[in-house]
């Protein structure tokens, strides 16, 4: 198993959007990320801060992929 990435929200969506996920919606920090399948996640956007492992592995499991799919896509 891959170590998980230190990514910042914005990252994370860019790296989510080369899968098919879109922002959908924003509301303050949180955008609202979906896939033409169906799956969808909220993701925090905060200023130069990182997502936490709980955090991220949550929007991992919300998008149905693992740590490895994670770090292939970086």
């Amino acid at each position: 198993m891959a170590k998980l990435p230190s990514l910042t929200g914005k990252q994370l969506i860019a790296t989510l959007a080369l899968i098919g996920f879109e922002v959908v919606r924003i509301k303050g920090s949180h955008h609202f990320i979906r896939h033409v399948d169906g799956r969808t996640t909220v993701v925090p956007v905060h200023a130069k801060e990182t997502i936490g492992p709980g955090l991220l592995l949550q929007i991992l499991r919300d998008c149905e992929m693992n740590k490895d799919d994670l770090v292939g896509l970086l």
